[in-house]
């Protein structure tokens, strides 16, 4: 998929999110949301033509800039891009210092109550 299709979707489909959960006490203003094309080409400040993303997520919460990060190659569907903005907004909503917590806690990312329930919500998707 293209990233001026996936921008249109975000443009239509981020408002309803917005709505749909609200504000977080955790930060002044909803989140921005990013376009790159991997996690490496955004931490590094290299060029990345893709290949060197192989290992990208699909996106993430950035909780100091208050911002979602698509890697857009990533995405691969309308879904898929619902799925991932409503699975990082609710790490927008989540508390910083616990997500810290619970991975000193022994949480991993596959165990890690945050991570549990922005999944579970992701399967609501189709409700926007």
């Amino acid at each position: 998929m293209n990233i001026d299709k996936i921008k249109e979707i975000v443009q239509e489909v981020f408002p309803k999110i917005e709505l749909k959960y609200g504000y977080s006490k955790f930060a002044n203003c909803t989140p921005y949301i990013e376009f790159e094309k991997s996690i490496y080409a955004r931490l590094s400040g290299e060029e990345d033509d893709g290949e060197l993303g192989e290992q990208s997520p699909d996106a993430e919460y950035d909780h100091i800039t208050n911002s979602i990060v698509l890697y857009y190659p990533k995405m691969k569907s309308k879904k898929q891009i619902i799925q991932t903005l409503i699975h990082e907004y609710q790490h927008y909503l989540q508390s910083p210092s616990w997500m810290t917590r619970y991975y000193k806690m022994g949480y991993n990312y596959n165990n890690h109550p945050y991570e549990l329930a922005a999944l579970a919500e992701e399967k609501n998707w189709n409700k926007l």
